[in-house]
């Protein structure tokens, strides 16, 4: 079942990367596959068994992804430290920018749900 489920996953890489190469050069291949399955998946309204299996399999090697940046922050200190102002103005900015997107939109998802149980009682 492990490997139907990885198979699920490959597949929708594949088609991201096919369309990216013919429609999207602009997006990288696996983001759109993976707007691809999760559009499949709430189209489906469940995850499949095999899916779910094999995505809570690679979600355990997921701090092996953090190795190669932790490495680069070390090999690249120098450059890093000469920068530093412009990257942390960078980190602060985008913080605050994502902060904001997520609080109005939780608003908005909020108001949304209070219209629909009043609508609905």
């Amino acid at each position: 079942m492990l490997l139907r489920g990885i198979s699920w996953l490959v597949l929708f890489q594949l088609l991201g990367t096919g369309l990216n190469v013919l429609l999207l050069p602009m997006l990288p291949g696996p983001i759109i596959g993976m707007l691809l399955l999760f559009a499949f998946l709430v189209w489906r309204g469940e995850v499949p068994a095999p899916v779910g299996e094999a995505g809570g399999a690679l979600l355990r090697y997921l701090p092996l992804l953090l190795v190669p940046p932790a490495v680069g922050v070390m090999a690249y200190a120098e450059a890093i430290a000469a920068d530093f102002w412009a990257l942390a103005g960078t980190l602060v900015l985008s913080t605050l920018l994502a902060m904001l997107f997520a609080g109005w939109l939780m608003q908005k998802l909020i108001d949304r749900q209070q219209r629909r149980e009043e609508g609905g009682a």
